[in-house]
């Protein structure tokens, strides 16, 4: 849309008489209608102004439509070219299709065809410029915490960049452990408030007797030991953002005095009857089914939809498994820092344990586990032998590449075997322990991965044809 609000629309037409009815028939469907007699015009007119679409005739005498139309596509490639021809030139609409063109129609016209195709033409331009727009600002997020390729998780930026420049108030849903607090504090970092304070409340973990003073304040006296005043969790939020985590705990008194928060801004201290404006925007989560609680009562009705102007919901692990590899990968680099100890990788059998494995406790389970991992590494690869124990009985065991072949023990040279025999069971060995990560066993073995990739395949030919 340009100026006045309207789509600006250019009929191209050198007869008079054609481009009169277009112009009339258009202002009537809403259009804000330009003219111009020939392609060589209707050029400069787009290098001139914006517009939003071209309905442009074929045959004309300074520059035919086919050459407008490539013109115009050079500038303004989106900018949506409509191209009327006769039906015995149909071949020149598909080369101005070929020129850029968005659509053609033949002539004598079709009313009611010209309208659909107008109005998908603007429709086309308006999605692409609401594509671009997302995807400016999904550039622009800052999202360090975010981790994940997944089409849920793309669709929860993409949701980010929507809400977050936003004042909406965010309900953030998903079971324990899928990162809703990061999700909260990527909207507060993306947001027009990310300077001011981001004040995060575990709602379950702070006594029911406490809570009210502790998200409100209270006043010198107001209770036994309120030797001073004390400013609440609102207060300190204000001009930022309150994150509240475990809303779904709060009592009903209390999801009353939040209400009065959500409705009118102000709070009140405890011991005080003055009311205190503050300007917030409430972020909260839970793990609970709130739509159920309110059928069942236990939370206010309408608390939930004023909390739920937005729903965010944060998808389990389990539903988003090509994530895990590249959040082991954060993991590692992360814990090898802090506990100051080198790692080079995981092992593929490793990998592949933690990928077949549900995480119940999501992705806060997984960076337990890894951490655990790193501390009790011995080698310089994590292996399914530092993984805890319910996650190695959790998959059945996948079949070695030399399943069959007997124990470890039976690798084990003699003096009967020939120095080829003794190099193929030393390889297969070292395969098994680093759990067939070549890289790993090639450089155990002091050989280069692609020697050991060709003694492999020599080894696979020979059992084929023996």
């Amino acid at each position: 849309m340009t100026i006045e609000g309207l789509p600006h629309i250019l009929v191209v037409d050198d007869d008079p008489a054609h481009r009169l009815m277009l112009t009339t028939l258009l202002a009537d469907w809403g259009y804000h209608v330009l003219e111009a007699d020939g392609g060589l015009v209707a050029v400069h007119r787009v290098q001139e102004q914006p517009l939003d679409a071209v309905i442009m005739d074929v045959r004309m005498p300074d520059m035919d439509g086919i050459e407008a139309t490539r013109r115009i596509h050079q500038y303004n490639p989106a900018l949506p070219v409509i191209v009327l021809t006769a039906f015995s030139s149909v071949p020149s609409a598909v080369e101005a299709l070929k020129a850029g063109a968005y659509d053609y129609l033949t002539k004598p016209l079709d009313f009611d065809a010209l309208r659909l195709a107008l109005y998908r033409a603007l429709e086309h331009t308006k999605l692409r410029a609401e594509n671009q727009e997302l995807r400016e600002q999904l550039a622009r997020l800052r999202l360090p915490e975010i981790i994940g390729k997944s089409a849920s998780m793309e669709r929860l930026v993409e949701l980010l960049a929507l809400v977050a420049p936003s004042e909406a108030t965010v309900l953030i849903t998903g079971e324990s452990g899928t990162g809703k607090g990061m999700v909260a504090r990527a909207i507060h970092a993306n947001s027009r408030r990310s300077q001011g304070p981001l004040v995060e409340v575990n709602c379950a973990a702070i006594p029911e007797n406490l809570l009210e003073t502790e998200l409100f304040g209270h006043d010198k006296g107001a209770f036994t030991g309120a030797d001073k005043a004390r400013r609440g969790r609102f207060a300190q939020a204000d001009g930022g953002t309150i994150f509240l985590d475990e809303v779904g705990e709060l009592s009903l008194p209390m999801q009353a005095k939040l209400l009065r928060v959500l409705q009118d801004g102000h709070i009140q201290r405890v011991g005080s009857d003055q009311a205190i404006t503050v300007d917030v925007r409430i972020l909260a989560a839970t793990n609970r089914d709130l739509q159920r609680m309110t059928q069942e009562g236990a939370f206010r009705e309408d608390l939930y939809y004023r909390l739920n102007v937005v729903t965010i919901e944060v998808p389990p692990l389990r539903e988003r498994k090509d994530d895990i590899p590249l959040l082991v990968e954060h993991f590692l680099k992360t814990f090898t820092a802090k506990n100051k100890r080198t790692v080079r990788g995981i092992t593929p059998r490793a990998m592949d344990l933690l990928v077949k494995y549900d995480w119940p406790g999501n992705v806060r389970e997984l960076e337990n586990v890894i951490e655990r991992a790193v501390i009790l590494l011995r080698g310089e690869y994590l292996t399914e032998a530092e993984l805890p124990l319910h996650l190695q009985r959790a998959a059945p065991s996948a079949p070695s590449a030399f399943e069959g072949r007997g124990s470890l023990e039976e690798f084990e040279p003699s003096s009967s075997m020939t120095l080829a025999e003794m190099e193929k069971r030393l390889i297969e060995k070292v395969l098994i322990e680093t759990g067939g990560n070549k890289s790993e066993a090639a450089r155990r073995l002091g050989i280069t991965r692609r020697t050991l990739k060709l003694k492999l395949k020599k080894y696979a030919e020979d059992s084929a044809s023996s």
